[in-house]
């Protein structure tokens, strides 16, 4: 007979509980914190406290100090085994640590009693991305794309910025809203990208279309942008219209693959795409890019890369629950797959700092606008995007991910038609 819910609670009793949490964080750096119980029991700091990991339920327990992964204890966390109140970005960096710490040694006293200590029958009710298909063939790509950007609308306008740009924002200072940087962001592309009236400019992965309207309004471009979202094109076009933009801008439901290399384009932009793309995937990713591009023409990519020395220990919650199919592929993989396709590398941007405080801004927003997001998505959606925002801020905080724009030229004669300096990138 299986264990009822009463009998699992007294299996751990309260004080063979805080001794295990206690030995295994005793070497934890940082004390800023607190651990509630289910029964009210707190350890730790209870003086103005960062955050509170509470336990709602002993499971969650195997789930710390067991075998700890990204996935195991993030599906704890959206299955409401345990819960973060305060600075979740800080609990992201406990996480951390008992992953780190890894399983248990087999002489534990603590592994024992763990271990005769029920797994429970919890489980998602989306239970994550369920796709079909080769890796990155165009079927199962639309498919991943379509289940991360295919939420309601009206949840992604609850933390984005007015424009809905999901993408990293360029701060200046960190106290600027997010409306500014945002919109500042637009324009540092355009000037990048040296956008002149009358060129001719492809967006692979528009979005909701903000860089197309502001490139086309400001610039005097004609622009296409190219996604595999069908609820991304349709709010996108719906933007255009009611911009008046229809005559210069346009938007298409499309796979980069499937572009005819005979529409020539003067500027190539792609921001936030690069990471959907797969390793196995560069060089024709590139290369249809090159053929794309007008011989004078440049190429402003922007995408997350990973450490190229950190390898994740254990299975990604992220992977299953938010991005299936991402693929961060270290920054000199990426350079070599563009260089080996023709393009020259003319500058490398790091943004990581930038990152980490756009995640910050967007984490924020979507707390204070909890309830709504609930409303709108249901409360394992909101768990999933909370941490997914918090964990991805903390990775780019730490240097485990970093975001580049990468500006690629395709030479002219020998001739990359680009100035010398890049002091006009900065002339506001």
């Amino acid at each position: 007979m299986g264990l009822t819910a009463s009998s699992v609670f007294k299996l751990i009793p309260t004080r063979f509980s805080i001794e295990s949490i206690s030995s295994a964080l005793s070497n934890y750096p940082k004390q800023d914190f607190e651990i509630r119980l289910w029964d009210g029991t707190v350890w730790g700091c209870t003086d103005n406290p960062k955050f509170t990991l509470v336990i709602k339920d002993p499971l969650a327990l195997r789930h710390m100090l067991l075998s700890p992964s990204e996935l195991t204890l993030g599906e704890a966390y959206i299955l409401d085994e345990l819960d973060i109140e305060g600075d979740i970005e800080a609990a992201i960096d406990l996480g951390d640590y008992l992953i780190s710490s890894g399983r248990l040694p087999s002489s534990s006293s603590l592994l024992t009693k763990l271990l005769t200590f029920p797994s429970g029958n919890h489980k998602s009710e989306s239970a994550g991305a369920r796709l079909n298909g080769s890796l990155h063939s165009r079927e199962r790509d639309r498919q991943a794309i379509r289940y991360h950007y295919d939420l309601p609308t009206e949840f992604y306008l609850l933390w984005l910025d007015e424009r809905r740009v999901y993408s990293c924002a360029c701060f200046e200072r960190e106290d600027i809203d997010l409306d500014t940087v945002q919109e500042k962001k637009l324009d540092y592309i355009c000037r990048k990208l040296r956008l002149s009236p009358g060129e001719r400019l492809l967006d692979v992965g528009c979005g909701w279309g903000a860089l197309l309207i502001h490139a086309t309004k400001y610039y005097g471009i004609e622009a296409v942008g190219i996604t595999l979202s069908a609820r991304q094109a349709w709010v996108a076009r719906e933007r255009i219209r009611k911009s008046g933009l229809n005559e210069r801008c346009r938007v298409e439901l499309c796979d980069y693959r499937d572009l005819e290399v005979d529409r020539q384009f003067d500027k190539i932009v792609s921001v936030g795409m690069f990471e959907h793309v797969g390793e196995k995937n560069l060089r024709e990713y590139f290369a249809r890019v090159y053929k794309l591009l007008r011989p004078g023409g440049a190429f402003l990519n922007s995408g997350i890369s990973a450490s190229a020395t950190y390898l994740r220990p254990g299975p990604s919650f992220i992977d299953r629950y938010v991005f299936p199919d991402g693929d961060l592929v270290p920054l000199h993989r990426s350079l070599a797959a563009a260089e080996n396709c023709g393009f020259e590398v003319r500058d490398v941007e790091s943004l990581r700092e930038h990152y980490a405080l756009t995640l910050r801004h967007w984490v924020r927003r979507l707390q204070d606008h909890a309830e709504q997001a609930q409303e709108i998505a249901g409360e394992e959606t909101y768990r999933i995007w909370r941490l997914y925002l918090a964990a991805t801020a903390h990775s780019f905080q730490i240097g485990r991910t970093n975001l580049y724009h990468l500006l690629l030229a395709k030479p002219l004669d020998g001739n990359a038609c680009m100035p010398l300096t890049r002091a006009d990138w900065y002339c506001y």
